[in-house]
């Protein structure tokens, strides 16, 4: 992939993110010290399996962890200048939809099925924008078209169900891009869509985001899904980050076991059908008070002694590119 130009800017700075969850069972280290930039511009996707703590880093950044039995346990989120951990419930209003907006995993249940398109994404709008109720229809039409709903004057006025999945889905991102944020999360939006939506939906992200100047902050489980979308990436296991890097980086020369068995289990068409696709044996770890040591071992091939005592300490190889393995060279 060509690496596009990304201005330097940084619009957000997470340093040492910690949200736990206390349970019965134990402490659940959901987000276990996890840092980075996102820069104007930047495309940057989270990869790992199902509980290896992305959404829950994303929901951290816009302090929406349920607690109890969640709470942010320390760390910084900062945004032009400003801790989000740190303010107030009326200024996170402000800066929620306006400033950093999130599209949500399934878009059949983000809409409120009792209440129209034009309802639901006219308030947003003259919430943050203050706009006359005129206006803002307007401007939601004007969004519904841009992210592609045929006949937008007529169909804003519908309601949810009458929408196919993809079609919610672009609604949630034109509902997500209205207010013109620095900001989009997208958590999985595509995981609930058949492979021809996906396509599009993606290309769709990127299209809008790119012509907005928006960043985009993409959690995927999925190595083949960032592999056309991003700039950089971050691969989490168990709460942490185990891999950061470009995307070029990661796909060329990816260093953490774990990176390489994600990139193997990603289907080919230029391999023969008579392999079997790879799959990274056995599950992911409870992450209810993990030991000190790598979460990864008992799945890891290349495992040490080392392994099984110590969390390892991040390697760097230059250019941004990072591995937390005691065994990479």
């Amino acid at each position: 992939m060509e690496q596009k130009e990304i201005e330097q800017e940084t619009v957000l700075d997470v340093k040492n993110l910690k949200t736990y969850f206390f349970t019965d069972d134990g402490v659940v280290k959901a987000v276990d010290d996890v840092s980075f930039s996102l820069r104007k511009g930047e495309v940057l996707g989270i990869v790992g399996e199902s509980g290896s703590g992305k959404s829950v880093t994303n929901i951290s950044i816009m302090s929406l962890v349920q607690s109890p039995p969640g709470k942010i346990m320390g760390g910084e989120v900062i945004f032009k200048g400003e801790d989000i951990l740190k303010l107030d419930e009326k200024r996170l209003r402000q800066i929620r939809g306006a400033k950093i907006s999130m599209i949500f995993q399934d878009p059949m249940t983000s809409l409120n099925p009792f209440l129209r398109i034009s309802t639901q994404m006219i308030e947003t709008i003259r919430l943050h924008q203050k706009l006359d109720k005129k206006q803002a229809r307007k401007k939601a039409i004007e969004m519904l078209t841009m992210a592609g709903i045929p006949a937008a004057a007529e169909r804003i006025d519908s309601y949810p169900h009458q929408f196919s999945g993809g079609m919610c889905q672009r609604v949630m991102i034109a509902m997500g891009l209205s207010c013109n944020p620095e900001i989009l999360i997208a958590d999985e939006p595509t995981s609930a869509l058949d492979v021809t939506i996906q396509a599009q939906i993606l290309d769709l992200i990127k299209d809008l985001t790119n012509k907005l100047g928006t960043a985009v902050i993409l959690i995927t489980h999925s190595l083949g899904v960032v592999a056309g979308m991003c700039d950089t990436i971050y691969v989490m296991y168990a709460g942490r980050v185990v891999e950061r890097g470009r995307v070029e980086d990661i796909f060329e020369n990816p260093k953490h076991p774990y990176t390489r068995g994600l990139i193997k289990s990603v289907p080919r068409i230029d391999k023969r059908n008579e392999d079997r696709l790879f799959s990274i044996p056995g599950q992911p770890p409870n992450v209810i008070d993990l030991p000190p040591c790598c979460p990864f071992f008992p799945r890891c091939a290349e495992a040490t002694e080392r392994c099984k005592t110590s969390y390892p300490e991040e390697t760097d190889f230059g250019g941004g590119h990072s591995a937390a393995c005691w065994e990479v060279q």
